[in-house]
């Protein structure tokens, strides 16, 4: 049996609530991702969305093109662009070859089998200590080798190596784009030197813990500091999504369980 035709627009699926008159009903759906929502009458009956999936009710989120990096970053007064010891989250960074991204934190590794030494009078040592972000960020959508140089800020923002050099890559996920693979994250760490690295985010302050996946609910308040769209806050719409992301050169992956 052929599989069914995608339907145009949709780039992705999640678990949310109905809203009604721009107002959340806190009843469940099935929320459908779209670039942009169109008239019922500008719609193919092919390319609607049917009321019910699987016996639930849907409704239909807006969210535009899912790009990672969202492209050429647009340098201006108010982005996060320049040079700074120790550099935090939020700031300009990028792999030798890319254009710019966003520091998520600077972080070391304290599970078993990570970098943390043995304590010394019961205090634990972590000897290395890395930048965090993404893949297409630190390691170039997989086009990277270990050991490449991470700048800060990134090249489009004016680092050259080996001047504004404050890591090399370490370790990353590769992202897989083949047809229907599904990937979990985006994500690389480089690693740095102690004096370099700070785990505040800028206008956010440091990371104080972590919440299971489970524990997070459509409705939970969010905030985000990042190089180019500065500090934003939100509110989760939906969970458990899958859904399609570019990367430019018409490379495509789909995320899953976001």
């Amino acid at each position: 049996m052929a599989p069914a035709r995608p339907r145009s627009n949709v780039v992705g699926l999640g678990v949310g609530v109905k809203w009604k008159n721009g107002q959340p009903t806190g009843e469940p759906a099935l929320v459908v991702l779209v670039t942009h929502k169109l008239a019922k009458e500008e719609v193919s009956a092919a390319d609607l969305v049917p009321p019910k999936l699987a016996d639930m009710q849907t409704d239909v989120l807006a969210i535009g093109y899912p790009i990672a990096g969202g492209g050429e970053p647009q340098a201006g007064s108010q982005t996060l662009t320049k040079r700074i010891r120790p550099a935090k989250g939020g700031y300009s960074v990028g792999h030798k070859n890319i254009t710019a991204g966003t520091i998520a934190t600077c972080v070391y590794d304290l599970l078993p089998g990570g970098s943390t030494n043995p304590p010394v009078h019961g205090v634990g040592i972590p000897p290395k200590y890395y930048v965090l972000s993404n893949n297409h960020v630190l390691a170039n959508s997989n086009n990277a080798n270990l050991g490449d140089a991470i700048l800060q800020p990134g090249p489009y923002d004016g680092g050259t190596d080996p001047a504004d050099r404050i890591a090399t890559l370490s370790r990353f996920i590769p992202i897989n784009f083949a047809a229907g693979a599904g990937n979990l994250v985006d994500a690389a760490i480089a690693g740095g030197e102690f004096h370099d690295l700070d785990r505040e985010i800028y206008w956010n302050g440091c990371v104080r813990g972590w919440r299971r996946k489970q524990h997070v609910s459509v409705g939970t308040l969010v905030k985000k500091t990042g190089r180019t769209t500065n500090f934003t806050t939100g509110r989760i719409t939906t969970i458990n999504a899958t859904i399609n992301v570019s990367y430019g050169g018409g490379k495509v992956a789909r995320l899953t369980d976001q």
